[in-house]
């Protein structure tokens, strides 16, 4: 176990603080492989916590319209329009989307022409002919008959205007693999969606450096602002290796990702996690959240995605670790984030050797000067 009050290296940072009898720690896991760039995190951040407005107007450079994580942005979704080099894309899916075949009981139940038990939604009963369609091997026509995969017909084809019909935008049509224009299969960029935040790390520096006491360790082993001591000075926004801390241009205040300490108090998920409908951001055990990541990317790696890594989940990197961490899928620089965060109070201890050394030498050098003139 480290000293306590330790700089650098692996700490369990709530009974560092003076926590006798804290609970585990808690942190965020966001995967960015499964983020679709929704921004109800952002939204549900907002609501909760009473933060002001960031504004709806895009940055003109991609569908983002905070830009980063600010005194008023405590979650930040960025949006990364990533171009493919040849030789590294997946080739689109170009069949026709096929499956098993649905059993005779799945499909009356589908269909509703089962017996009425109580439970369902109030449905009309489906005609049979219904359930007769739905339990065939290959996909039917609007009457009824099957028909052969070679024989569909793609958009754009048949009668009528060939330039007529939906548009690439950009991003993912809503059609099936392979019933859309051809555009959503384009392989030559990709989106990269994260959603940011505080990464409330083990050795905080905004914490150190603060001198009033604003910012603390709480039991949970996150760092929170007490906004109401806070004076203004700052210290704590340049002492972030991330820049995620800041102040507000009314108040001068600084402000930041609580990780919505008084739901935890109340045993209840950060507003963020619990809004996120895919589960990219996960909060939890750290422990526990560290093991569930590390089997994700192993996952990842085996279905050919060799880029996915974690950032900010290891105990001996610069800052100790961080309480919230992330699984990326290029390098940290191209989401914005530093590739190896130190944190800034890490030296402290050999920076007051170093000027205790040189206070002593400039003594003797005085005491010496003053010998040698009275001699």
């Amino acid at each position: 176990m480290p000293d306590p009050n330790s700089l650098y290296g692996p700490l369990d940072p709530a009974p560092d603080a003076g926590w006798s009898s804290a609970p585990p720690r808690m942190g965020f896991f966001t995967d960015t492989s499964v983020c679709i760039g929704c921004k109800a995190c952002e939204v549900a951040c907002k609501e909760w916590n009473n933060v002001p407005g960031s504004g709806l107007d895009l940055l003109g450079m991609s569908y983002d319209n905070t830009g980063a994580l600010t005194a008023n942005s405590w979650r930040h979704v960025a949006f990364i329009e990533q171009p493919l080099p040849a030789g590294h894309r997946s080739p689109p899916f170009t069949g026709t989307p096929t499956g098993e075949p649905v059993s005779a009981a799945s499909a009356a139940v589908a269909a509703g022409t089962g017996n009425r038990t109580g439970t369902d939604p109030g449905l009309p009963t489906g005609a049979p002919s219904a359930a007769a369609r739905m339990a065939t091997s290959g996909p039917a026509d609007v009457l009824g008959d099957p028909i052969d995969a070679g024989q569909r017909p793609r958009h754009g084809q048949g009668s009528g205007d060939a330039g007529a019909g939906p548009q690439f935008l950009g991003m993912p049509g809503a059609q099936p693999p392979g019933r859309g224009t051809g555009a959503e299969g384009r392989a030559d960029f990709r989106w990269l969606m994260m959603s940011d935040v505080c990464k409330h790390c083990t050795h905080a520096a905004c914490l150190d450096v603060c001198p009033t006491g604003s910012l603390f360790r709480t039991e949970f082993g996150t760092v929170v602002v007490q906004e109401d001591i806070c004076n203004g000075c700052g210290y704590c926004i340049s002492a972030c290796p991330y820049g995620v801390i800041d102040q507000r241009k009314d108040d001068g205040r600084a402000w930041k990702c609580t990780l919505c300490y008084d739901r935890l108090g109340a045993g209840q998920t950060p507003a963020c996690a619990q809004a996120c409908p895919t589960e990219s951001i996960q909060y939890g055990e750290l422990d526990e959240l560290r093991e569930r990541a590390a089997a994700r990317v192993a996952t990842l790696h085996e279905r050919g995605v060799p880029e996915a890594r974690l950032y900010g989940h290891d105990p001996n990197d610069g800052v100790g670790g961080d309480g919230a961490f992330f699984l990326l899928l290029d390098e940290p620089e191209v989401y914005g984030l530093p590739p190896d965060p130190v944190v800034t109070t890490r030296d402290l201890p050999k920076m007051w050797k170093r000027a205790g050394l040189a206070a002593l030498a400039m003594a003797a050098a005085t005491v010496a000067a003053f010998v040698g003139g009275s001699s």
